[in-house]
């Protein structure tokens, strides 16, 4: 034990010196610049906004708790930002902060795309998967499921994977949109929790989780499948395996139940490591020794090996969504407020609110992270040459 916690320390300090952990152990909380007041920064020891622009002109009329859960992508061949927003519009913003095109999905897209080879595959809010031209918006081609996509999709051997809000997964050809394979699962008759597992792909398998409680893996080729196991025991209700598994280079296959915990499994039988007590997480992290895990009230973080608990940040009434790491700080959406979390020692540094909040995953290209918040503002942040203060 004593030799994987010195591999761990070793890890976290050079995520540590890689980043940006300057600063107080407090979290201040800075002004708003979505109003029409002069903006307050956030100090330069964390980033510098770059740019914002604001994506959606009307609003609804005394709309309450605004909500924007698709996060934007960023594509570097036409090095536009691309972000979907709650009126339908998918909109390509610019190096200069404008928008280049925008294209008219008909309805409120529940997860963002993926970039590749200049094209964006996006999951539209009206249950169509598409695939779009990034330079110019131009469709190439759309693959209508008729069910709501929850996800963001993944492209592995050729093909593109997306899963529903209904617990489907469905396979189409990257190249044209044909159809190759779906699979499907009945939901629980009782209580679900909002949400979807993306697949995780690893050596042509895929992992996917279901709101029934099971854990499948899927031959990507054919959508064949190769073990399934049941994580949250029996019941009807909040029995959700939403979080998209993680896997690491020992072959470990992370995922959460709802109601059950965070497991670890071997990712070639789904024979069970370890499995923690801890409910209500939604969203896993896996980054070299250390799981990062998020949901209702806290922020985790544990020993992959092991699953021995390293810390946790508790956020009280405030759910944590999914995590990202950048310049060595773990950045938390919880809807009110985006974290920067010391990713060694679990203490906030920084709490960032544009406005309403955040909802939707950053996304992080080197030291640019692009925000999306609930105002549909779309914000690019540097983090690099920034000036480091005193610690606190």
């Amino acid at each position: 034990m004593t030799m994987r916690l010195a591999r761990w320390k070793r890890w976290v300090g050079m995520v540590a010196g890689a980043g940006l952990l300057a600063g107080c152990a407090g979290a201040p909380l800075y002004g708003n610049p979505e109003l029409p007041a002069a903006p307050r920064q956030p100090p330069v020891d964390y980033f510098q906004v770059d740019w914002w622009k604001g994506l959606v002109d009307k609003t609804p009329l005394l709309e309450y708790s605004p909500r924007e859960p698709a996060s934007p992508v960023y594509d570097p061949e036409s090095r536009n930002v691309i972000a979907q927003t709650r009126d339908g519009y998918v909109r390509a913003v610019g190096p200069d902060g404008q928008v280049a095109w925008s294209f008219r999905t008909g309805a409120r897209a529940l997860a963002g795309g993926i970039a590749s080879e200049g094209v964006i595959y996006l999951p539209g809010g009206d249950g169509v998967l598409y695939a779009l031209d990034g330079r110019t918006g131009a469709v190439k081609w759309k693959y209508a499921t008729s069910e709501s996509l929850a996800t963001v999709p993944v492209l592995a051997d050729g093909l593109v994977l997306v899963t529903t809000d209904t617990d489907t997964v469905f396979a189409v050809k990257a190249t044209d949109g044909t159809w190759v394979w779906q699979y499907r699962r009945d939901p629980p008759s009782g209580f679900t929790i909002r949400g979807a597992s993306a697949p995780r792909v690893d050596q042509g398998t895929a992992y996917v989780g279901f709101s029934d409680g099971f854990i499948v893996a899927l031959k990507v080729e054919d959508g064949g499948v190769v073990w399934e196991k049941s994580l949250s025991g029996s019941g009807t209700e909040f029995l959700d395996v939403d979080t998209t598994p993680a896997i690491d280079s020992a072959g470990r296959l992370y995922v959460a139940s709802y109601k059950s915990g965070l497991y670890a499994l071997e990712a070639d039988s789904g024979a069970v490591i370890w499995n923690t007590s801890v409910g209500g997480l939604t969203s896993l992290l896996s980054r070299g020794e250390v799981v990062f895990a998020t949901g209702d009230g806290r922020v985790d973080a544990y020993l992959g090996e092991t699953g021995k608990l390293i810390w946790s940040l508790p956020l009280k009434d405030r759910t944590a969504l999914a995590p990202v790491l950048a310049r060595g700080m773990l950045l938390v959406p919880n809807e009110r407020a985006l974290l920067f979390v010391d990713p060694t020692t679990g203490k906030t540094r920084l709490s960032w609110n544009p406005g309403v909040g955040i909802s939707a995953p950053p996304f992080v290209v080197g030291s640019r992270v692009y925000v999306l918040s609930n105002n549909a503002y779309l914000y690019a942040l540097d983090l690099n040459n920034v000036k480091k203060g005193p610690r606190g």
